[in-house]
C-alpha cells in the first residue's frame, strides 16, 4: 500500500507490523545484552555504556528526532500538495543537508573525544586507565550517528510512502553484529593488542552499515534512493531545518540529562553504569513493541488528517492510540517491576555477572520499570506536536523533565547511589507526560480524553490482578541460586499466569481493547483464508 491511511484499522495493522520487527529487534537486544554480560567484566561495560550513550543520544535526536519532527510532516505535506517528483527533489536536497549536520557532528564528537569522555565521566578522572579507555571507545563509536542518521531518514521516506517492513526489522541487524561481536572481532582486537571491548564498538559500527543498506533496495524500487544534493535555498527544506531549531535546544536538554545521569553514576561504586544501563535494555521492550511501534505509525497519519484539515478525524485516531498505548504500557510496567529479580536473574546470571550484579541490576530495573507506563504516554503524545509542526513545546515538556530529574536525582543519590537515578526518571516522565497533554489541550482546545482516563482505569485494576498472581508465584523460589533451566522454565510458568490474569480481568471488565485486538485477529483471519 503506497498511502497513509489514517483510520484506526489500518494505523494497527502497521503499528503491528512495526512492533512485529521492533519486538524482534529488542529481544535480540536482550541477547546482546546477556552476551555482553557475561562476556566483559563490570570496568570494561561501564566504559562502553559511557562511550555508546554520547553518539547514540545524539542520533536519537538528529535521527529520528529530525526525522519524525522535521521532515516527515514537510515530505508528507510536499507529496500531498505537489506529488511524487517534488516530494524525491525535497528528499534529495533534505538529504543533502542533514547528512552534512551528520557528517560534520560526527568528525567534532571524534575530535573532542577527551573532552566528551570528561564531561560524562568525570568520576574516572582520577582513574587514567579507565578514563582512557572510555576516550578510545568514543572516538570509535562516533562514526555510529552517521550511519544510523542517514538509515532513520531512510526509514522515514519508506514510512510516508506506506513501507513498513523493511524499516521495522532494520534494527535488528545493530542487535545481531553486536551478539556476533564477542566470536568474531575478539580476535582481531587481539591481534592489534587493543582492549577487548574494542571488539563491541566494531560490532557497533558494522551493525549500523547493515541497518542502512538493508533498506537501499526499498528505497530503489520506490525511486527514492536519491543523491543528496545542496538544498538550502529550497524553501521546502529551510522550513524542515526551521522546525528542527528547536530540536538544538531539545538535544541540549535531552544530553544534559543523558550527561547528569552519567557523570552522577561515575561518582558512584563500579557497575552503576552497567546496572542502569541493563535495566533500560528490558524496559525498552514493552516501549519499543508497542510504543514506539505505533508512534511511528501514526505519525505520518497524523501529518496527513492535518495537512488535510480533518482535524475531527486526527483527535479520533489520537485517542485511539494514546488508549492502545496505555493498555500495552501499564501491565508491562507493573509486570517488570513485580519480576524485576527473576527477570534479571534469568537473562544476566551467569559468566562474568555475579549474583550481587544481578540484584543490583533488578533494583534499577523496578525504579525504571515504574515510569514505562509515562514514557510511553509521552511517546504517543508528540507525535501530534510534530504533525503540528509544533516542535517547541515537547522541548519545553523535556526541560521541566529535566528539572525534575536532576531535583528528585540529587535529593536521593546520597542513600540510594543508582536507584536514584532510575527513580529520577520515573518522576520526571510522569511529569513531562502531565506538561505535555496541558500544552496539547491548550493548542487544540478539548481533547477528549474521558474515554482515555477510563480505559486507563480499567487498565490499572487489570494490571493489580496480574501484580498479586506474578509476585505471590515469584516469591516462592531463590531465583540467584538455582540453575539456568529451573529459573527460565519458572520465569515462563510465572509470566503466562500473569499473563492469563490480565486477560482474564480485561474480559471482566469490558476492556474495548481488548475487544478490538480480538477483531484485528479476526480480519486477519478472514483474508488468510
Amino acid at each position: 500500500m503506497d498511502d497513509n491511511g489514517g483510520s484506526t484499522g489500518e494505523v494497527s495493522r502497521r503499528a503491528g507490523l512495526v512492533a512485529l520487527g521492533t519486538l524482534a529487534s529488542r529481544v535480540l537486544g536482550m541477547l546482546r545484552e546477556s552476551v555482553i554480560a557475561a562476556s566483559f567484566s563490570i570496568v570494561q561495560t561501564d566504559a562502553f555504556f559511557i562511550a555508546f550513550t554520547i553518539p547514540n543520544t545524539l542520533r536519537m535526536l538528529l535521527g529520528e528526532g529530525a526525522v519524525a519532527n522535521a521532515f516527515i510532516p514537510v515530505f508528507s505535506g510536499v507529496r500531498t500538495r505537489s506529488g511524487d517528483a517534488a516530494s524525491r527533489q525535497f528528499l534529495s536536497r533534505f538529504a543533502g543537508a542533514l547528512g552534512s549536520l551528520l557528517l560534520l557532528t560526527t568528525v567534532v564528537g571524534m575530535l573532542a573525544a577527551p573532552l566528551l569522555a570528561a564531561l560524562y565521566a568525570g568520576g574516572y578522572l582520577d582513574d587514567p586507565e579507565r578514563f582512557a579507555l572510555v576516550t578510545t571507545l568514543t572516538r570509535w563509536l562516533f562514526p555510529f550517528l552517521l550511519l544510523t542518521g542517514l538509515s532513520a531518514l531512510a526509514t522515514g521516506a519508506l514510512n510516508v510512502r506506506g513501507r513498513f517492513g523493511v524499516s521495522a526489522f532494520a534494527p535488528a541487524l545493530l542487535n545481531v553484529a553486536m551478539i556476533a561481536a564477542p566470536f568474531v572481532f575478539l580476535p582481531f582486537t587481539s591481534a592489534l593488542q587493543l582492549p577487548a571491548i574494542m571488539a563491541l564498538a566494531l560490532g557497533a559500527l558494522v551493525g549500523g552499515l547493515l541497518q542502512l543498506g538493508v533498506q537501499l533496495p526499498s528505497l530503489r524500487s520506490l525511486g527514492l534512493l536519491v543523491r543528496p544534493q545542496r538544498g538550502l535555498r529550497d524553501p521546502e527544506v529551510r522550513r524542515a531545518l526551521s522546525l528542527m531549531v528547536p530540536l538544538v535546544f531539545g538535544l541540549g536538554v535531552y544530553q544534559i540529562n543523558m550527561l547528569l545521569s552519567r557523570l552522577f553514576a561515575s561518582l558512584m561504586p563500579v557497575g552503576s553504569q552497567s546496572y542502569l544501563n541493563y535495566g533500560q535494555r528490558v524496559i525498552e521492550i514493552p516501549q519499543g513493541m508497542f510504543a514506539l511501534a505505533l508512534a511511528s505509525a501514526t505519525l505520518p497519519a497524523f501529518a496527513r488528517l492535518r495537512s488535510e484539515h480533518k482535524q475531527d478525524e486526527l483527535l479520533t485516531l489520537f485517542r485511539y492510540s494514546l488508549r492502545l498505548t496505555l493498555f500495552i504500557a501499564i501491565p508491562s510496567s507493573v509486570a517488570l517491576f513485580v519480576l524485576a529479580a527473576p527477570i534479571c536473574a534469568v537473562l544476566f546470571g551467569r559468566g562474568a555477572f555475579e549474583p550481587v550484579h544481578v540484584i543490583e541490576t533488578a533494583r534499577s530495573l523496578a525504579y525504571q520499570a515504574a515510569g514505562v507506563w509515562a514514557v510511553a504516554g509521552v511517546r504517543a503524545v508528540v507525535p501530534m506536536f510534530s504533525a503540528h509542526e509544533d516542535t517547541r513545546a515537547p522541548v519545553r515538556a523535556s526541560t521541566v523533565n529535566l528539572l525534575v530529574f536532576l531535583a528528585t536525582t540529587m535529593a536521593l543519590m546520597s542513600t540510594l547511589n543508582h536507584v536514584a537515578i532510575a527513580i529520577g526518571n520515573s518522576v520526571a516522565a510522569v511529569v513531562q507526560l502531565g506538561v505535555l497533554l496541558w500544552a496539547l489541550r491548550k493548542k487544540l482546545g478539548p481533547l477528549g480524553l474521558s474515554e482515555v482516563v477510563a480505559s486507563a482505569a480499567r487498565t490499572c485494576l487489570a494490571a493489580a490482578g496480574m501484580g498479586v498472581v506474578a509476585w505471590t508465584a515469584a516469591r516462592t523460589l531463590p531465583w540467584t541460586q538455582t540453575s539456568e533451566l529451573t529459573r527460565a522454565g519458572a520465569l515462563v510458568l510465572v509470566t503466562l499466569a500473569g499473563v492469563l490474569a490480565f486477560f482474564v480481568m480485561c474480559l471482566l471488565l469490558r476492556s474495548p481493547e481488548l475487544l478490538e485486538l480480538k477483531r484485528a485477529v479476526q480480519r486477519r483471519g478472514k483474508r488468510a483464508t
